[in-house]
């Protein structure tokens, strides 16, 4: 059973950046993609980036694209979503989520553990 635990949520004005974290129980850099996900209030959970278990590839959701960047610290077993440009559409619960395997899904379903969430709020 991995454990994912977010954190660096907040409140930021819009054009701001923030950077999130997503700390894991046990090492994953072996075995385990791994994502961000989103939901707003009143919205579906929505994709917004992932990364392979060695950090060779990443996908991003075109909404973000370009504004966000996923990585990944393999000695640390942490993932971080850096984002920038931020704007009040961003706002969301964020999630980090794990995945068993080589390929990194953009389906939450696809996906086998994830964290509690952390809340950013962009201010317009």
């Amino acid at each position: 059973q991995v454990q994912l635990v977010e954190s660096g949520g907040g409140l930021v004005p819009a054009g701001g950046s923030l950077r999130l974290s997503c700390a894991a129980s046990e090492r994953t850099s072996s075995s385990y993609a791994m994502g961000w996900f989103r939901q707003a209030p009143g919205k579906e959970r929505e994709f917004v980036a992932a990364i392979t278990r060695n950090g060779g590839t990443t996908v991003y959701a075109e909404s973000v694209k370009g504004r966000f960047t996923i990585s990944r610290d393999n000695a640390e077993n942490t993932v971080y979503l850096q984002m920038n440009s931020l704007k009040s559409e961003d706002t969301a619960v964020y999630y980090c989520a794990a995945r068993f395997g080589l390929w990194v899904p953009t389906t939450q379903g696809e996906y086998d553990y994830w964290g509690q969430g952390t809340q950013v709020t962009v201010s317009s």
